[in-house]
């Protein structure tokens, strides 16, 4: 920011005041002009727009604004003229973005389709993630789905190159994993046709699933519409230790706000905790709050976002966060209207379930737990990965342990299944040795697809409707969701 400061102090000398001072605001914008992603160069990131936006309605409101409301209302059609009235009224909005999985967008391109309209009013992808079932193996699942969806993959992949719509083949990777390494940025606000889109909260972005018909409104360059949301405050201190991961934070979390304690709210995390999760962690907590019922939920921009950001390609966009950064964290003495207080130095370990994401129990507590419940002691299958819990961090620590049990001469007694989030993940873990590592221990592999965790499992080892035990880092676990 100091650059900036000392730029525009040295044109203010030079050009004067009044009206010459438009060259110094055109001046910082030309230079703060980013792609979007560098998919997409003619595409820019606007956040001079959001910041005038948030300017006018913070003028209108009066008050210090949480970090969701800078975002959406930072995204408002009309930010001088609309009613703004957190859990009443309703927000026209202007997304900056859409993502579609090949499941969803089948109908929401063909009402795009109907439209009438020759390309897409912002930019949008599809994703092939949701139709490659597991069955025996990333390789040949990958090529079974290609042959039994062919004329879906070809409707999708040629509408998409029509229309100008990205177009992410099948194997490519999941969804929500794709946006975190190519399209999220912090500010940015983004609508998916998947429940699990807030994932991109883990990179400061509001991103927020919903149905196909929305996504068409905003490919068709119409204001979205959304209930103003109330914002639901996590402060996080301390740190993360030990076997405590990320994915305890929202597990513990769902314990106490259960599956409809989010509902018509954003989930906003901050704190000093923060920085001591990582931005994928970041992503793995914000993607479960759609099994609390949240509208979405975001983090503060901080280092790792920036790190992260620049080890997968988009240092530039970094650099103008950096710029924009009051912009992209909340203000100080913001009002939230729930505050859930979580020190992340004394959270333990969790395993939630079965048949509910609320059901929270300390992992050192299940066994006793599964005892006097009369669950099934013997778990039949093990499998890790999905959207929530896929990111080579994830890989890393699970690898980590698969080695110490080979070294020990252990292998794994039950099934065990490995679903990488993307491709980009994929031939990392196996650059890396993980992927051995987990092979050797008894995994098995499969497509970087949604798979088990959406149902997309061709599970021979029980009959239908055998009372079973298996252990997930998804984020599903309701009755028969496997």
């Amino acid at each position: 920011m100091a650059s900036y400061c000392f730029t525009v102090t040295r044109l203010r000398l030079a050009l004067g005041t009044g009206a010459r001072r438009f060259h110094v605001s055109t001046a910082f914008s030309a230079k703060a002009k980013v792609a979007m992603s560098r998919f997409e160069p003619g595409s820019s990131i606007n956040y001079e727009k959001m910041h005038e936006n948030i300017s006018i309605v913070r003028r209108r409101l009066n008050r210090p604004l949480t970090l969701s409301e800078k975002i959406v209302y930072g995204h408002l059609d009309d930010p001088a003229g609309q009613e703004i009235d957190r859990g009443r009224t309703y927000l026209r909005l202007r997304p900056d973005r859409v993502a579609m999985q090949d499941a969803t967008a089948q109908m929401a391109m063909l009402q795009f389709i109907s439209s009438g309209l020759p390309k897409v009013a912002v930019p949008s992808t599809i994703h092939c993630d949701h139709l490659i079932e597991a069955q025996i193996g990333g390789a040949q699942d990958l090529q079974r789905a290609k042959e039994v969806n062919q004329e879906v993959y070809n409707f999708l992949a040629t509408a998409a190159a029509k229309y100008g719509v990205g177009f992410w083949k099948p194997g490519s990777g999941i969804i929500h994993q794709i946006i975190l390494e190519n399209y999220a940025y912090p500010g940015v606000m983004l609508i998916g046709t998947d429940s699990h889109t807030p994932n991109g909260g883990g990179l400061g972005a509001i991103c927020i699933g919903v149905g196909g018909a929305d996504a068409v409104d905003v490919m068709a360059g119409i204001p979205w519409e959304l209930k103003c949301p109330k914002v639901i405050g996590v402060r996080l201190t301390g740190t993360l230790s030990g076997w405590t991961s990320p994915k305890d934070v929202i597990l513990k979390v769902a314990g106490i706000l259960t599956v409809k304690g989010g509902t018509g709210a954003i989930v906003e995390y901050h704190g000093p905790g923060v920085d001591s999760i990582s931005c994928t962690g970041m992503a793995t907590i914000c993607n479960m709050g759609a099994e609390i019922g949240a509208t979405t939920s975001v983090f503060p921009y901080n280092h790792r976002m920036k790190t992260y950001l620049e080890k997968t390609g988009r240092g530039e966009i970094s650099s103008v966060a950096d710029q924009f950064k009051d912009d992209l964290v909340p203000d100080e003495g913001c009002e939230y209207d729930q505050v859930i207080e979580i020190n992340l130095s004394e959270l333990k370990p969790h395993i939630n379930g079965p048949f509910t994401p609320d059901l929270a129990h300390p992992v050192s507590e299940i066994g006793a737990i599964a005892k006097k419940s009369g669950w099934p002691l013997e778990v039949k299958v093990g499998l890790i990965g999905s959207c929530t819990n896929s990111s080579y961090e994830d890989m890393g620590r699970a690898a980590s342990l698969a080695k110490q049990a080979l070294d020990k001469g252990l292998k794994c007694k039950a099934q065990f299944t490995v679903t990488p989030g993307s491709e980009q993940i994929r031939a990392t873990i196996e650059r890396d040795g993980y992927a051995k590592i987990l092979s050797d221990v008894g995994g098995i592999v499969l497509a970087n697809a949604c798979g088990p965790c959406i149902g997309q499992w061709d599970r021979k080892d029980v009959k239908k409707g055998e009372k079973n035990t298996i252990v997930t880092s998804f984020n599903r676990n309701f009755t028969a969701q496997e």
